[in-house]
């Protein structure tokens, strides 16, 4: 698959690496794939980001995403759901940090090596195909990785969608005649 990566898709791909390694993850995941989109400049997924989530945003946008982190990776949806289980999540995250420090559920284990990538990171991935495929387009570029994000669920999906990026979003950006 990865033979019909674009260069700018392939440079996705290796940012992420690099971002789950300098945060001592012990997997590549979306939220590494969505933070290398962001470093991007002069790709056609990093011209429909700065439109629809201009610099000034990105900021809430890593901070949701951070906040997620701090949450074990549960999405509001899944936070809601324990809720109505009877499972405050955010008294559970309160009393872990209290006795192992902030940021304990979103620690990630230090390791050197290559990064295997998370189910969900390849799940982005394989989707980026399938986009690609539906789009009738013979190669897999940077803005297939981001409509792929915008669809995969989660948290990244719900950040990126609380931020005015989703599927539909990103799609008419796509299609839309270029400004001159």
């Amino acid at each position: 698959m990865f033979e019909r990566f674009t260069k700018a898709a392939r440079s996705v791909v290796k940012g992420a690496a690099e971002h789950a390694e300098r945060s001592g993850a012990e997997a590549v995941t979306a939220e590494h794939l969505l933070l290398a989109l962001l470093d991007r400049e002069d790709t056609r997924a990093a011209a429909v980001l700065g439109r629809l989530c201009p610099a000034e945003r990105r900021p809430a946008l890593v901070a949701a995403l951070g906040e997620a982190r701090r949450r074990a990776g549960l999405s509001r949806a899944d936070s809601e759901a324990l809720a109505e289980l009877g499972i405050d999540v955010g008294a559970i995250v309160a009393r872990v940090e209290e006795t192992h420090g902030a940021g304990a559920l979103s620690a990630g284990r230090a390791r050197s090596g290559r990064r295997t990538f998370s189910r969900e990171a390849k799940t982005v991935l394989e989707k980026s195909l399938r986009v690609a495929l539906a789009r009738k387009d013979r190669e897999i570029g940077d803005e297939h990785l981001l409509l792929a994000l915008t669809t995969t669920g989660g948290v990244v999906t719900e950040a990126l969608a609380d931020h005015g990026v989703t599927y539909g979003a990103v799609d008419a950006a796509l299609t839309a005649p270029s400004p001159l």
